[in-house]
């Protein structure tokens, strides 16, 4: 065991030799004696039952007083009770036995390197008996947003309120109150906290009606119903000045809450969470068991919503919607999140992860049951295009060596902290899909069902949901499907999926067509790069589900099916066709490379577009550039691909192109080359000037138009900035009064910012703005500007959070490191500020994951390659080690590779 002697704790650990072999006995605590134990993981001799827990948080001093008494069982003789505690000031601890009447003091070590501490029994704590372990303490409300912190914002007179809140997952439950802090260790929790008596407090579970008692002067104390079995991360409390709107379904009371100021813009949430709690429910066949649900939106909030069970926290954009300000897209994103969130309800707090390395079990379902609700309850939203170009996104982070597969070992608070990413909730969602399709949909239901019913209340592994699946896979409906070399192969869910949650990355299928003989073969999808720690595992093999369609029968029920568990095999066509399109509408997480047949699909593409659906046009775009990348095709046939999207008006395939040529765009502008605007200009130009500046259409239209008078206005083509600049005068001729169309309201605000009068005037309207989704358009406006002193002021004022919101900041760093003005100044802020940024928001956080791939992203030399490399060297060793930071290196290194593959290339071809 390596030691760190910043962690704060005593750095020496005790061996003694046993058959010359060093064995590790215990390390010390705080007071110089040995802690009895040396683990990561809590031990298993007991288990916790219960927990009455009572908490007093005072908004003027800042800090908290608690008291816990936590019911355990003893599973194994022991003298001990280790469980968590972190940052607490434990002022006293005592042990009561079952039947024992009297609290016997407890002397209790602190083992702060593993957040432990260790309750010693007086005498030893017998097997099956129970016992009550009661500890008092107290600690500072947190200023991260994480555990139980507090934030302030300004009320509808400008004055300052605080507001305590709390964020336990995955580790903070353990900063609030001592507990065993591990997701296995479900149990039932009372929670009583005291408040000022204007304040108002929701916890998990319904207040007990008439148990609110006076305390002292102005402090009563609220009392709530005991909880259901859960683990610790979902518990949650709040107490805040807070007004709601509720409605009751199917003997739940749905609330939402948010700041008095923000309460006319709650309505919209309201009837989503009600349409989707009711879906669910029937989806599930299981009641949403607890008899209220409160959504609430807090005004400062690290993620976009936490899943604690009936009391969901969400950051306010991701919950208030404003009828005058809010976008198709600000719809879209607080549909899916609250669809995401109450999926959890089922997946993740009803039946949860056993440990972290099934985070995906949770991530992965919630987020693949985000978009099966959308689809059902609000098809107009189109939400499975999104969900297919963040599965691009998650699979240019798994094409990397970096990468990890999707149920992984992980120990540390590092490691368990940066599970939360692409791979868990994207990828994790993508083979969902793709086993919903391999299984049928009802099929899949039905495993779903059994799943959740098997493990209620309980926790679960990968193994157990392969294992549902199984025992209602109903083989003959396989076989009628899917053709497979291997019967056994083809029936046996849990052999097919751990080829895919085991191991990271995807493979890539090569299709070669000699009239109606089809040869497919798979690989890895590898970049080759020459780092020392490349690991190559090319002879690895996926049981892979390919789907196709052909020019004989290209609608959906014309798709066909095979189990490629071989690495090679042949399919022979009843018939020769003219094309062969596979992974129909990109139902499978794999990369296609079609040879000589790219060609006919170009050509398809341009002659009759319609032939292939928008998801399955997109699908050959991200493909063709992906192999560009990979240098299995040339760049300039992926540009040919392109040249019909003239003709193209849907969404998915204009939103991935434009995708691939900002990225492609971003690389070049680093380097003084322009050529590409024109480009990019020619084939899209005509869309651009057909947008009008309005909020009319279908939602998909909106969305479309939003995201192209964006670029446009950004990269300053057509005459985008020029209507842009006259709408901006005019509104802000009116003093911020004249209302704008919300969908364009990112274009025009972008315009404006580029005077320096815009940009002040901006950020006076974002000072003053009542409205979260129009604050966030004003943001990134504001972070759009070439003013290096403005981009400077902008950040350094998000981290200090006054003026902006720290939760900003991530948004703020994204947007300025896209552009050339900004994407060296986001890299020395971030250089800069590692240690207060690390302490905000906390090592391998998601923030700090995107924080690092942000503002790295754009760099393409070897200069800035060892730069990055030094930096992250000279820091602590649980920064140097983090997963994100080995991803932003490998980055450097594609984009270096691409520019040395492709560079000269591009000049000719532009």
């Amino acid at each position: 065991m390596k030691w760190n002697m910043n962690q704060g704790a005593p750095g020496f650990w005790c061996c003694y030799k046993t058959n010359h072999t060093m064995e590790l006995i215990y390390p010390l605590a705080t007071n110089g004696k040995l802690f009895p134990w040396a683990k990561i993981r809590l031990p298993p001799d007991v288990v916790p039952l219960h927990y009455d827990l009572v908490l007093q948080p005072n908004l003027t001093t800042l800090k908290f007083a608690g008291s816990v008494n936590i019911v355990v069982n003893v599973i194994q003789v022991t003298w001990k009770i280790v469980l968590h505690s972190s940052g607490l000031n434990i002022t006293k601890a005592t042990i009561t036995s079952a039947g024992g009447h009297q609290a016997k003091p407890a002397e209790f070590l602190e083992y702060p390197l593993h957040d432990q501490i260790a309750v010693m029994a007086p005498e030893a704590l017998l097997v099956g008996q129970n016992y009550t372990v009661n500890i008092e303490y107290s600690s500072n409300l947190s200023d991260t947003y994480y555990g139980f912190y507090k934030i302030s914002y300004k009320d509808e007179t400008s004055e300052q309120r605080w507001f305590a809140a709390t964020q336990f997952e995955p580790l903070a439950a353990r900063s609030a109150f001592p507990c065993f802090d591990e997701p296995a260790f479900k149990a039932t929790f009372l929670i009583k906290i005291k408040r000022d008596e204007k304040l108002l407090t929701l916890s998990n579970m319904p207040k007990v009606p008439k148990a609110t008692t006076p305390v002292t002067h102005g402090i009563v104390q609220d009392e709530f119903f005991v909880s259901l079995k859960m683990s610790t991360y979902l518990v949650a409390f709040v107490v805040a000045d807070l007004k709601n709107i509720s409605r009751e379904t199917n003997g739940s009371l749905v609330s939402i809450y948010a700041i008095p100021q923000h309460l006319n813009q709650v309505g919209y949430a309201l009837n989503t969470a009600v349409k989707l709690l009711e879906f669910y429910q029937e989806y599930f066949l299981i009641n949403y068991p607890l008899e209220k649900l409160d959504l609430v939106a807090i005004p400062d909030f690290q993620s976009g919503a936490m899943e604690n069970w009936g009391l969901i926290t969400f950051r306010e954009t991701a919950l208030l919607f404003d009828s005058d300000t809010s976008s198709a897209r600000d719809k879209k994103l607080i549909t899916a999140v609250i669809a995401h969130e109450l999926a959890h309800q089922w997946f993740g707090n009803l039946v949860t992860m056993e440990w972290w390395n099934d985070l995906w079990l949770n991530e992965g379902f919630a987020t693949f049951m985000e978009y099966v609700a959308m689809e059902e309850i609000f098809p107009d939203l189109h939400s499975d295009e999104d969900l297919l170009n963040l599965i691009f996104k998650a699979m240019m982070k798994d094409s990397l060596n970096s990468s990890h597969p999707v149920s992984s070992a992980v120990q540390s608070s590092e490691q368990i902290e940066e599970m939360f990413d692409a791979l868990s909730y994207i990828k994790g969602a993508s083979l969902l899909l793709m086993l919903k399709h391999y299984l049928t949909k009802d099929v899949f239901q039905a495993g779903i069902e059994v799943y959740l019913h098997n493990h209620n209340y309980g926790s679960a592994q990968s193994d157990d949901l392969w294992d549902s699946m199984n025992e209602v896979s109903i083989f003959d409906t396989l076989f009628l499907f899917f053709h497979c070399s291997d019967q056994q192969t083809c029936g046996n869910v849990k052999k097919l999926m751990k080829t895919w949650i085991l191991h990271k990355g995807f493979p890539l299928v090569t299709v070669v067509r000699k009239r109606n003989v089809i040869s497919i073969q798979q690989e890895k999808f590898l970049y080759h790069m020459e780092p020392e720690n490349w690991t190559s595992d090319t002879s690895y093999l996926w049981h892979i589900p390919l789907t196709y369609i052909t020019s004989s029968c290209n609608f959906t029920h014309c798709t066909n099916a095979y189990l490629l568990d071989q690495k090679s095999a042949v399919i022979e066509l009843p018939e020769e066709v003219e094309w062969i399109k596979f992974n129909v509408d990109m139902n499978g997480y794999y990369i296609v490379h079609y040879t000589e047949d790219w060609k006919t699909l170009i050509d398809l593409l341009k002659k009759n577009h319609t032939a292939l659906s928008p998801k399955d046009r997109a699908n050959l775009i991200n493909n063709i550039f992906n192999l560009a990348g990979l240098g299995k095709e040339s760049l300039e046939k992926a540009f040919e691909l392109i040249d019909y999207l003239n003709k193209e008006s849907s969404t998915a395939p204009l939103t991935q192109a434009l995708f691939q040529l900002s990225h492609i765009y971003s690389l070049l502008e680093k380097k003084g080359e322009q050529q590409l605007a024109h480009r990019i200009e020619h084939l899209l130009g005509d869309k651009i000037d057909q947008q009008r500046w309005t909020d009319d259409g279908t939602l998909s239209e909106r969305e479309l138009r939003s995201m192209l008078l964006a670029f446009a206005c950004t990269h300053d083509m057509r005459n985008c900035r020029t209507t842009a600049t006259e709408m901006f005068k005019k509104w802000m001729k009116s003093n911020g009064t004249m209302s704008l169309p919300s969908d364009v309201m990112k274009a025009i605000f972008i315009a404006g910012a580029k005077s320096s009068d815009g940009w002040e005037f901006l950020l006076k309207m974002y000072s003053s703005s009542v409205s979260e989704a129009e604050k966030s358009k004003m943001i990134e406006a504001l972070a759009t500007t070439e003013d290096v002193r403005k981009l400077i002021w902008l950040m350094q004022n998000s981290l200090e959070g006054e003026v902006i919101r720290a939760q900003e900041l991530s948004h703020i760093i994204s947007t300025v490191s896209q552009s050339l003005t900004g994407y060296l100044l986001a890299w020395d802020f971030v250089k800069e500020n590692w240690e207060k940024l690390t302490r905000k928001f906390h090592l391998g956080s998601y923030t700090i994951q995107n924080i690092i791939s942000l503002s790295t992203s754009q760099f393409a030399t070897k200069a800035h390659l060892l730069e990055v490399k030094s930096f992250f060297e000279s820091k602590s060793e649980e920064s140097s080690q983090l997963r994100c930071v080995k991803e932003a290196i490998d980055t450097i290194q594609l984009n270096i590779q691409w520019m040395e593959r492709n560079l000269a290339k591009l000049q000719e071809l532009l």
